[in-house]
């Protein structure tokens, strides 16, 4: 009868599993003992997942009582306070319509004198968005030489002029406030905050003016 070698699909016994293994086990394995791949213990036991983090996330807790409720709500309420007072002491003469406006990088007497000596002064650069506009009607509606005497005459030349006074206007505000306002908290990039300000139109600049063209700082600002 033909068919499959005596033991082909018979369960091989434990013993012949082991010898198997035992065989197929390196010299090393063999002499210490140990099975293949074995690391030795450490001498401090691996800490567990929430042992080791040094500030472990905690589940929110809801509140399961009208009091704790009522407890968690004055907590928040009291956290709230706390800030709109630091905001309101930063707002301090400002009037009440014109508070939305402000910014935490328009606090402080620093960023108020900038804005004042920018506002103070006319400026090229002021005119930046008007001039673009009107670059853009020419380039489109005239002809070509007129286009080609603003493209490469006329409009690098604005742009010159207004780095130009950016850099004098930043470098200026930066002085005089470092004098003047030597602790306050914003003076660093005041010179960036009054460059800026200058390339707004001055009646879309936020907050708005508080001191007439031609007036000094110290006398018509705050």
């Amino acid at each position: 009868m033909s068919g499959y070698p005596v033991g082909v699909f018979r369960r091989r016994s434990a013993s012949a599993d082991t010898d198997s293994h035992g065989e197929s086990a390196s010299p090393e394995a063999a002499e210490t003992g140990r099975p293949r791949g074995y690391t030795p213990k450490k001498g401090v036991p691996t800490p567990k997942r929430r042992e080791a983090e040094t500030n472990p996330r905690r589940p929110v807790k809801a509140p399961e009582t009208r009091k704790e409720a009522y407890q968690a709500y004055r907590e928040r309420l009291d956290r709230q306070r706390g800030r709109g007072t630091a905001t309101s002491k930063a707002l301090r003469g400002v009037p009440q319509d014109e508070a939305r406006y402000y910014r935490p990088a328009d606090f402080g007497p620093a960023r108020a004198f900038a804005r004042d000596y920018v506002d103070s002064r006319r400026t090229a650069s002021e005119f930046f968005l008007p001039f673009s506009i009107l670059v853009i009607l020419v380039l489109f509606f005239t002809p070509p030489g007129v286009q080609f005497g603003v493209a490469y005459g006329v409009w690098p030349l604005m742009m010159l002029t207004i780095i130009v006074e950016g850099v004098f206007t930043g470098r200026k505000v930066k002085r005089l406030a470092v004098e003047r306002f030597p602790d306050d908290d914003l003076l660093r990039g005041i010179g960036m905050y009054a460059a800026m300000r200058q390339l707004q139109f001055r009646r879309l600049r936020l907050p708005k003016p508080k001191v007439k063209v031609g007036n000094r700082p110290e006398l018509g600002g705050r």
